[in-house]
């Protein structure tokens, strides 16, 4: 399994200041012993639709069978990360953010206005994080459990194993 992250920050890009969240989006991946990843490529790119998507649809040509983008999910006019997630996916998967949404607000009443989105391209799960690294931390605490399930189903290997869906 390996991993793509793309921090998606004006400043970040510019070298204004450290990107911070996509450091800990790697650690706390890696940690998480279940998943068995390997860190793939991580971008940082600035708030801009195409630059995004030629990030993502670059770390899936590169064979990562999960890419975490974080920032950019917000209301501002900038925020643009899930329009350009939304160009190039194959399909949405509304369940996993709605279950983020719902188990982070428990923590942090603002997470109900992240708008990030998560879907599949190929054999890739795609999947937006915000841009703080709390937040990171939050959503990755709910999604880590989940994502040796849902990349298997994605990636064809739990229907190479006879497994499949478990509902």
């Amino acid at each position: 399994l390996t991993v793509g992250v793309v921090t998606v920050s004006d400043r970040a890009a510019s070298g204004f200041y450290e990107d911070e969240s996509g450091p800990e989006v790697q650690r706390l991946v890696q940690e998480y012993a279940p998943l068995g990843a390997t860190l793939g490529k991580k971008w940082v790119t600035p708030d801009d639709q195409t630059l995004i998507q030629e990030s993502i649809t670059s770390l899936v040509a590169q064979g990562c069978s999960l890419v975490l983008t974080t920032g950019g999910t917000g209301l501002a006019p900038r925020d643009v990360t899930p329009e350009a997630t939304r160009a190039v996916l194959d399909k949405e998967a509304p369940g996993i953010m709605e279950l983020v949404r719902r188990e982070t607000a428990k923590v942090e009443p603002r997470a109900g206005i992240s708008r990030g989105i998560a879907g599949t391209r190929g054999g890739c799960l795609i999947i937006n994080l915000p841009g703080r690294p709390k937040a990171v931390r939050e959503t990755l605490g709910v999604l880590l459990p989940l994502l040796p399930h849902a990349v298997a189903e994605v990636t064809g290997a739990n229907a190479a194993r006879g497994g499949g869906h478990s509902c």
